[in-house]
């Protein structure tokens, strides 16, 4: 079985690691943060002391890292990772980062004679855990075979997009879809509450008709409507406000360096941005809270 290396072990890379290390995986794990490392320990990840001893003789290396600057440091360093791995080794780089650093780890993975996919996911730390995560990729044919195997332990949807980067610009697009989806949702509900209508009688119509929408079901910002939702929970993150802002931002980015303009994404960008300025913490279904105070005076 083959030899896995990872980087990142936080809420979302830990259960990842964790799924490989129970299919027979040798999995060597490293993370900058001690108490992660500790955590994963008891997992069957083997842990190392840098991302560098991860990779040693590895013929897979996956990051999971919060941002891509974290990712340049970790794979683009002058003698890191990328030179410790096995002879036909395949990077997967799980982070959901800007494009431009995407497609720079494919040219240096290049230059070293590496596959590499960019493969970000949608699923959250259910969908880590379960090994039911949805992969966007991007990268070449040959290295999606090398990794398929390992891929599929760890979710079960895979989209191959297109090249290097195509993965990012699809998790980008995507983001910014729930991103709006979810603004307008709380919009919606605090508008039927000032018209007289109930949460209730509102989630009844918008759930079997055109306002039916993934967010809704997933993350209702209103308590009381769907069972296990975060807002029944005092807004606990399942998906935290910052993070949701964060995705945003990288939508925003990428869109600049096309010259789109987001009219409603950036919309949704602000209202999520003033959410996790207060509230980072809280889960991304509490821009409600946002609306509400902004519509309070009104």
């Amino acid at each position: 079985m083959s030899i896995v290396g990872f980087v990142g072990l936080g809420n979302m890379g830990r259960p990842m690691a964790a799924n490989l290390a129970k299919a027979g995986y040798e999995v060597r794990g490293f993370d900058v943060v001690p108490e992660a490392r500790e955590r994963a320990a008891g997992d069957g990840i083997t842990i190392v002391a840098s991302a560098e001893a991860a990779a040693e003789g590895a013929d897979v290396l996956i990051t999971v890292l919060p941002k891509g600057a974290h990712v340049r440091q970790a794979l683009l360093a002058e003698g890191g990772p990328l030179t410790r791995l096995a002879p036909g080794a395949v990077v997967i780089d799980t982070s959901s980062i800007d494009v431009a650093t995407s497609r720079d780890v494919h040219e240096a993975c290049k230059a070293l004679g590496i596959e590499v996919l960019d493969a970000p996911v949608s699923g959250g730390v259910a969908g880590a855990t379960n090994g039911t995560l949805t992969f966007m990729i991007g990268g070449a044919e040959s290295a999606l075979a090398l990794a398929r195997p390992t891929l599929e332990v760890m979710g079960s949807k895979l989209f191959t997009v297109g090249g290097a980067g195509a993965g990012q610009a699809a998790k980008a697009c995507n983001q910014m879809v729930f991103g709006a989806s979810l603004v307008a949702l709380a919009e919606a509900f605090v508008m039927a509450d000032r018209l007289g209508l109930s949460a209730r009688n509102l989630f009844d119509v918008l759930s079997t008709s055109s306002g039916n929408c993934w967010a809704l079901h997933n993350f209702c910002p209103r308590p009381g409507l769907v069972e296990g939702s975060a807002s029944d929970n005092g807004y606990i993150a399942k998906f935290a406000a910052a993070l949701l802002a964060k995705d945003l931002g990288l939508a925003a980015t990428a869109a600049e360096s096309v010259n789109v303009e987001l009219a409603v994404g950036r919309s949704a960008k602000q209202r999520v941005d003033e959410l996790a300025a207060t509230d980072g913490a809280l889960d991304a279904s509490a821009v409600i809270k946002t609306v509400e105070a902004i519509n309070a005076d009104s």
